[in-house]
């Protein structure tokens, strides 16, 4: 007797689909592929390998709003894509961006949370249920009388998530989901999506971090450079060596996590540190977000700040850069007490927003802005670039850089300051493997020339590469709760 095989219908389906930015040589090439609904499948590879155009193609994004030419055709449960209205298309497909900011449209979270479903034409008891639910579900009930403007990157892209999941498309992309989640935050997000899966959900998650995504991916489709080369396992990914696993651009398939990480033994110090907070406290409006925090930075280290999402680590790094006055403690430069304006000038600091740090039409204006240039600091900018693998971009205008390439410019902008202290807020979100170890053997480097450096970071990957010393932000000196 023959037995009946049984198939598993198919969500996503993608015939020989290419696709070239207009004016543009990029895009994505021949591509064919299947997701079987309920699924989930990981697209992986290097940064600019063409996983976050896979993710805009399956949502209609591209050519509907990235403009390029497509070939091929593209269907979303049997239906070719090109058949469907956009709020068709919205309905059955929800996505999350890498830069969680650029998807909102409201400046409070029930009302964020609530937008697709009203736009979808939900009931206001449908809307109501469904946006109290995924307000649950993601963990941001405590963020309901707060503005999204002033969310951390962390709780920005959780706020996203639960937005897009609320009206409860049968798939849902997301492109780089815990490029700025704390360890907890990424043990929860790993948690949800296992649910929505086993309720039937289709996910296709474009990711460089790895490890969290064991047991939920059933495939990891590796591209580079526009093409779909290899499909991967996880027993696949495990058995890579570390140099193949780097040279495609992969993060570490095992978890990497920071209570892991030991504090290098420190060598004889200075004198004084570089740059030390003493007591520092923030309160605005009544309300305390920082007490008490005591932190040193030392030249020629590499000093590592972790805590929750939201605990307030970018304000503590705004007090020490003099970009915020503190209300108590004192901060102090070389030993001394100093004032904020004295800080702006000592210390750089780099947000883990890009887009709002570049001011000129191209890469190349941007690195020379106030500068007087010479042949020898031409020569550091060209070899800087070269290393950072952006030099053949310096006439590229900076927002049309990729989140990865913006994120090593605002590096070289750092290090070309010659400023003493360098402070960093997440550098390495969005950075596949081979470029978060440039952008660590580039801090080792000024470190070594005796700069004294602050990262704030939920990368274990990344404080094992460069760090020498952590430092969390504990929930005695912060507002947030981290439980």
């Amino acid at each position: 007797m023959t037995g009946t095989i049984q198939h598993i219908p198919v969500a996503i389906q993608l015939h020989d689909v290419s696709f070239r930015y207009a004016e543009s040589n990029q895009g994505v090439f021949h591509v064919n592929l299947a997701v079987e609904r309920g699924s989930c499948v990981a697209l992986i590879g290097k940064s600019g390998c063409g996983k976050s155009t896979i993710t805009c193609l399956i949502n209609g994004l591209a050519p509907g709003f990235y403009k390029g030419e497509l070939a091929g055709a593209i269907e979303v449960d049997g239906t070719p894509l090109t058949n469907l209205p956009s709020f068709e298309i919205a309905r059955r497909v929800g996505s999350v961006f890498q830069d969680p900011r650029s998807q909102f449209f409201s400046s409070e979270l029930a009302g964020e949370v609530a937008f697709a479903c009203e736009n979808l034409g939900f009931s206001q008891a449908e809307i109501r249920q469904s946006t109290n639910a995924a307000i649950q579900a993601f963990g941001v009930e405590r963020l309901r009388h707060q503005s999204l403007d002033v969310l951390s990157s962390g709780e920005a892209q959780r706020v996203a998530i639960a937005s897009t999941a609320a009206p409860a498309p049968s798939i849902i992309v997301l492109d780089e989901p815990t490029a700025n989640l704390d360890e907890m935050g990424i043990a929860q997000l790993s948690e949800i999506l296992k649910q929505l899966k086993a309720e039937g959900y289709t996910l296709v998650v474009a990711e460089h971090r790895l490890s969290w995504l064991h047991g939920l991916a059933d495939r990891y489709l590796l591209f580079e450079e526009g093409e779909l080369v290899q499909e991967l396992t996880d027993r696949d990914l495990c058995a890579m060596s570390d140099t193949q696993r780097i040279s495609c651009g992969l993060r570490s398939a095992t978890p990497v996590r920071l209570s892991d990480f030991h504090n290098t033994p420190a060598e004889e110090q200075s004198e004084h540190p570089a740059l030390a907070g003493e007591s520092v406290g923030l309160t605005k409006h009544r309300h305390t977000l920082l007490q008490g925090v005591n932190i040193e930075i030392y030249p020629g280290h590499i000093h590592a700040l972790t805590g929750c999402n939201g605990a307030g680590k970018t304000t503590l790094a705004k007090i020490l850069s003099g970009l915020i006055r503190q209300t108590s403690g004192s901060v102090v430069l070389n030993g001394a007490p100093v004032r904020a304006h004295t800080r702006r000038q000592n210390v750089w600091f780099c947000s883990n927003n890009t887009a709002t740090q570049f001011f000129t039409p191209s890469v190349e204006d941007e690195l020379l802005l106030g500068c007087v240039p010479d042949d020898g600091m031409l020569e550091r900018t060209r070899a800087l670039l070269e290393r950072l693998g952006i030099y053949e971009y310096r006439a590229t205008h900076p927002a049309a850089l990729s989140g990865g390439q913006r994120q090593r410019l605002a590096l070289a902008l750092a290090i070309l300051s010659q400023r003493p202290v360098l402070i960093f807020d997440e550098p390495t979100s969005g950075l596949d493997a081979a470029n978060m170890h440039v952008v660590a053997q580039e801090l080792k480097s000024a470190a070594q020339e005796g700069r004294a450096i602050l990262v704030i970071t939920h990368d274990a990957e990344f404080v094992r590469a460069c760090c020498t010393d952590v430092q969390e932000l504990s929930k005695e000196e912060s507002s947030v709760c981290c439980e």
